[in-house]
This record gives structure tokens, sequence and C-alpha cells, in this order.
């Protein structure tokens, strides 16, 4: 998998409804991830299920665009639920992944978004996340990982 493939995605619900403060919600939309993490559309390295939106970080298959990876989540979502009505908001953002800084950042961030939130004293006491272990999650991309020390050392 390319290290330039890795994005930080947002998506939210349409008009921020708090849909997924419901555990069966919550729980179909981690079933979801894990179904197309499965299905090999995308590598799924981090992801915080929050209220109103989700924060993903993902690295969409090689013939996959990240637009497309997105439509898997949100639409397989939205198709299982068997709502009526609209679930989220049209768009979604995202950021392309620079380097391991960069990354950990967003790491960070994801782990740390229901804490800021007051939903959990610790990242991992929040169930809907990967910090509590909700879902088996794919390793780093071997291009951002950091250079180890020594072998930098070493190098003449």
């Amino acid at each position: 998998m390319d290290s330039d493939r890795v994005f930080f995605a947002t998506t939210i619900t349409i008009q921020r409804r708090p849909i997924f403060r419901r555990e069966t919600t919550a729980r179909l939309l981690i079933d979801t991830l894990a179904h197309y993490r499965d299905g090999r559309k995308f590598l799924l390295h981090e992801f915080v299920v929050m209220p109103d939106h989700i924060h993903a970080l993902l690295s969409p298959a090689e013939e996959i665009s990240l637009e497309r990876a997105v439509q898997f989540i949100k639409g397989g979502f939205s198709n299982r639920l068997k709502d009526r009505g609209s679930v989220w908001q049209p768009s979604f953002t995202n950021h392309r992944i620079r380097d391991w800084e960069d990354y950990e950042q967003h790491r960070e961030y994801i782990r740390m978004n229901p804490v800021r939130a007051r939903l959990a004293g610790r990242p991992e006491e929040y169930p809907y996340s990967s910090a509590a272990g909700a879902l088996r999650m794919d390793p780093v991309p071997q291009g951002l990982k950091p250079c180890c020390f020594e072998s930098a050392l070493t190098r003449a």
C-alpha cells in the first residue's frame, strides 16, 4: 500500500443529528467499517465514531478513489440502517497524510476526540473507537514509519 494514499477523512450526519449516541447505530457503523475493510476496499488505521460524525485514517485500495471508499462507508451504513431519510451530509472533508508526524498528529486527534468532547475520561474508555480496540486496525503504511535512529547513525 502506497504511503501517499493515506487520508484523514471526516464525514458528518445531516443537520449534525447525533444518531451515533445510540449504541446499536454506532455499532452498525463500526460493522460497516469492518465489512468494507475486510472486503479490501480500504485499509483502516484509526477511527472514532462521535455522536454526529466519524473521523478515520484510511488508505483506499489501489483501484479505489478516496471518494469511492467514503461512499462505501456512507452508502453501506445508510443501506444497513434502512432509515427512510438522509443520514449524511453530501460531502466529506479530507487531508492527505504527508509523513509520520502528520500521521501521528491525526492519530492523536482521533484518539482524543471523545475526551475533548467529554464523552470519556481516557481514549480507551470510549467504546466506539480504535483506541478502545473496537475493531482490528491495519498497520501504519511502511513509507510513513519513522526511520530507526540506530540505522541512521550507522550510515556513512
